[in-house]
């Protein structure tokens, strides 16, 4: 679906209708409404013949949608095709392509970071309630995600953790205490960095925004994940782009630095 939206980007910021475009191929409208529509596929041969009607000079963005256009790996998430809603096996094929991740999370610990115990409780939450075999493929696809970032093929990982969403007890003081130990333990790998925002730092009020920005190939590529009531919803203009790294930034720097943010998460184990 990525590829096709920028294929079709590429084609209107020429100035090209389908037909048109259609046209330059040799092939029928239909055909062009198809791959942008991402129902149909398209070679590398012809993918690069559009780039270039196209009048698209970034060599190394072409290269990426090539690279999108031909990638035939089944990845693990395929087998939870059918059992998972759709945007649950998006979120891990981002993932696994993804060059590097930055998140913002204010009142939850991100799933990429969460034990098995605060997974389960927070899918234990939802309404209407899961069954036990939802919540078991629910949680046990979770685990199978944070390969992302604790597996043999790390990519950098930045999270901007607020006071809040270490403090909500989705569980019981147990489980919280097993999830900042986890957390403490992850802030020592040398590919994460975790900041905390504490709820007496100041200025943070117009930096606030849950978010997960996830690097592509190129810039262009980047996405971002906010979550919507039915699910997640995938960003991916340059506008938006440019604002989400904005905004990621501000949080940044209103935060704790790492080793402050490991002794504020030492505190609170403590406490607990």
């Amino acid at each position: 679906m990525r590829l096709a939206t920028e294929l079709r980007r590429l084609r209107e910021a020429a100035g090209l209708n389908a037909r048109q475009a259609a046209a330059l191929l040799g092939v029928s409208p239909a055909q062009i409404t198809h791959i942008e529509s991402g129902l149909a596929g398209v070679s590398e041969k012809r993918l690069r013949r559009l780039a270039s009607h196209y009048a698209c000079t970034d060599d190394e963005f072409v290269d990426a949608l090539v690279a999108m256009a031909t990638d035939r790996t089944r990845g693990w998430w395929e087998e939870y095709r059918g059992l998972l809603p759709t945007s649950f096996l998006d979120l891990s094929e981002l993932d696994h392509h993804a060059t590097f991740q930055r998140e913002v999370a204010i009142l939850y610990v991100p799933g990429l970071l969460q034990t098995e115990a605060y997974a389960r409780a927070v899918f234990s939450a939802r309404v209407p309630e899961l069954t036990q075999e939802e919540l078991e493929v629910r949680v046990e696809h979770r685990k199978a995600r944070q390969v992302a970032v604790d597996g043999p093929c790390p990519r950098p990982y930045e999270v901007v953790l607020h006071e809040a969403a270490l403090r909500i007890r989705v569980s019981d003081r147990t489980a919280s205490r097993d999830q900042l130990l986890r957390l403490l333990e992850l802030s020592e790998r040398d590919h994460i960095t975790l900041r905390v925002i504490p709820f007496d730092l100041d200025n943070f009020g117009r930096a606030a925004s849950a978010m997960t920005y996830v690097g592509g190939p190129v810039p262009k590529l980047d996405t971002v994940v906010r979550d919507v009531p039915h699910g997640s919803a995938f960003i991916n203009s340059e506008a938006q782009l440019s604002v989400c790294r904005t905004r990621f930034r501000k949080v940044e720097s209103v935060s704790l630095e790492p080793d402050r943010s490991r002794d504020f998460m030492h505190r609170m184990a403590k406490e607990l």
